[in-house]
């Protein structure tokens, strides 16, 4: 069977993953997010690469795709919140409003690579600064891009989206399906088998 390797620390990518019947390892790249600037689709598709090929340099013929998303928000790109204040400050901003979360993915194959980014826009709720301060207390949006989870505490808060939900997890089935089609790989290869 085909390996396939998850170049990401993201537990929601994984078990994305892992409920759609695959069973990545996971690699974190370690490469530093900081280093990539520009409009937020151009530095998600660019650290998706960046992670995935950093893993895929000592993979061999394992399948390896690296995903990031960045949100999009009034012309600003954001990745992670700085700290408690800057994922405060952001809910103060985005209640209310929209943005889009772009994810971008990567598969390397040897000397073969795919690469897209998928936007999925996000309309925020109108949250009480009660509720704003309660869920920064929990952690969680000190975590993720955008200071906010779908399928977490921040779920709560959304009041909806206009696209592919996998891809607010960090990870588009269906945009993963057609790359690794152009890699001539059936997705139904990588299913782990069910007892």
């Amino acid at each position: 069977m085909l390996r396939l390797i998850l170049a990401s620390a993201s537990p929601a990518r994984l078990a994305l993953l892992r409920s759609a019947g695959l069973d990545p390892e996971v690699v974190v790249s370690g490469v530093d997010e900081s280093v990539v600037t520009g409009p937020a689709a151009h530095v998600a598709g660019e650290l998706a690469r960046l992670k995935a090929r950093a893993v895929a340099a000592a993979a061999g013929d394992a399948l390896v795709i690296g995903c990031d998303s960045v949100l999009e928000f009034d012309g600003e790109v954001y990745g992670k919140p700085a700290d408690a204040a800057d994922a405060r400050d952001r809910w103060l901003r985005m209640r209310g409003k929209s943005g889009v979360l772009h994810t971008g993915h990567h598969l390397v194959r040897g000397d073969r690579e795919v690469n897209a980014v998928a936007g999925t826009v996000i309309r925020f709720g109108e949250v009480s600064e009660a509720e704003i301060d309660a869920y920064v207390a929990t952690g969680e949006p000190l975590w993720v891009a955008g200071a906010f989870t779908l399928d977490g505490y921040g779920g709560w808060f959304v009041d909806g989206i206009e696209g592919d939900h996998g891809n607010v997890l960090g990870l588009s089935l269906p945009l993963f399906r057609r790359m690794l089609a152009d890699l001539g790989v059936p997705v139904t290869d990588l299913w782990t088998p069910t007892s």
